[in-house]
């Protein structure tokens, strides 16, 4: 049984995508001989809670927890809104933006670098150097963002020369919002210069898509293996059967991934046929920007529209497996293309059909072609959503099975965990 060291900020009760990756490497590292202790902080500041998590931590898993001092929390004091809106991801469009958040934005890009959870590090370092020390660790892991933890991970390797695996579930510089943080130009550098460390230092690197994958071996020779989020969900679970067609997003709507040619389509289908206008639902579950709900307003999808606001993990579950259509949707930028949502494995295993839009080459049109789940569209292809969303109507009307998906156990979260295993043991 070889013992690893888990570096994570996002842990139980923090909901969202961000927590389950680890909680579900953890749930099943034992079953391949390996011993996660998970390392924490004590008051973090999660923009997202969702107790129900808490019940998958595995009885008898050591968990470290380290004070961390959060600027969010002061920041709150200002603006609680636009604090958990930026901690959450969420950026308006900058004409859009409040002159605090203009304000709040350039702070956090130019004084917090590589991100807010910075004050973590140096306390981090010295604690975990004793725990290391005594405790036999066969490596460490480092997960993020927040990439600042990624530089505990590098002080560590630098002053104990442990064993490094740096797990990156988004990208460094190169995410879509990385832009939106106002940077000057000596901040851009020092971001660039603290990835390209962090790249070169480590032992081994894991991200959750080609195309991040891609990037990085640029810009290092050190070995990197994708390993995708997943699902945790057992496939002969209950499929429940809607008297509506029902158009479902789960997950967050930021301002730029807004598909407003689909919401164009969706009016014109409410004004063109009775009948799908009495029988279209249109299923918002997750935080919502304003920019995505004056469009729905726009184009009087309101009237359709249930925001059910931040659901529970079960009944994310649940309404996915209620939907007609499932819809993904990405940034269209040729920075988003290697962001895979950890939603479409959700998706996957509720074997609903998936309408996606997002970047032209997008790491999930892969995905989505391998598993024969659905179909993918560009932005602009208004025509061919159109013609996709009323065959699959047609289909509803005709009481015709729209279950999808094949071939899609090598995303179940312990056939991922059997290949984070092997990694670790070779570390």
């Amino acid at each position: 049984m070889k013992k690893v060291l888990i570096i994570t900020y996002y842990w139980p009760p923090a909901g969202g995508p961000g927590v389950q990756r680890w909680l579900k490497f953890v749930k099943y590292l034992g079953s391949f001989d390996i011993e996660p202790v998970v390392y924490i902080p004590e008051n973090p500041s999660y923009p997202i809670i969702d107790k129900s998590f808490e019940k998958e931590i595995p009885e008898g898993i050591e968990v470290i927890k380290q004070n961390i001092f959060e600027p969010y929390s002061i920041a709150q004091i200002f603006s609680k809104k636009d604090t958990e809106t930026i901690s959450s991801g969420i950026i308006q469009k900058e004409e859009n933006q409040s002159i605090l958040q203009k304000a709040m934005l350039y702070i956090r890009g130019n004084y917090f670098i590589p991100d807010a959870r910075k004050f973590w590090i140096k306390p981090s370092v010295e604690f975990l150097k004793k725990e290391i020390e005594k405790g036999d660790y066969h490596a460490i892991i480092t997960t993020g963002p927040p990439h600042s933890l990624h530089l505990i991970g590098l002080k560590l390797k630098q002053s104990l020369q442990v064993n490094w695996i740096a797990d990156f579930r988004d990208p460094w510089t190169q995410i879509g919002y990385h832009e939106k943080l106002k940077l000057n130009k000596k901040s851009r550098k020092k971001h660039e210069a603290l990835e390209k460390k962090v790249l070169n230092t480590a032992d081994h690197i894991i991200t959750t898509s080609f195309t991040t994958k891609k990037e990085f071996e640029e810009k290092t020779t050190k070995p990197i293996t994708v390993i995708t989020n997943g699902f945790d969900t057992e496939l002969t679970e209950k499929t429940y059967q809607n008297k509506q067609f029902e158009l479902a997003h789960i997950g967050s709507l930021l301002s730029g991934r807004n598909p407003e040619n689909l919401w164009r389509v969706l009016s014109e289908l409410i004004e063109e046929q009775e009948e799908f206008r009495s029988n279209f639902k249109l299923r918002l579950a997750g935080k919502l920007s304003e920019d995505v709900l004056e469009s729905l307003k726009k184009y009087g999808l309101h009237k359709y529209l249930r925001n059910e606001g931040y659901v529970s993990h079960s009944k994310a579950v649940k309404l996915q497996r209620q939907a007609s259509l499932l819809l993904l949707i990405e940034i269209d930028a040729e920075e988003t293309r290697g962001i895979i949502p950890g939603k479409i494995f959700e998706y996957l295993a509720a074997k609903r059909p998936i309408l996606a839009i997002g970047p032209e080459n997008w790491d999930a049109e892969r995905i989505i072609s391998e598993t024969e789940s659905g179909k993918f569209f560009a932005y602009n292809d208004t025509s061919g959503i159109k013609s996709h969303i009323e065959g699959l109507f047609q289909k509803f009307k005709d009481n015709i099975p729209a279950n999808t998906s094949h071939h899609i156990e090598k995303y179940h979260r312990k056939s991922l965990s059997e290949t984070l295993a092997q990694l670790i043991k070779q570390v």
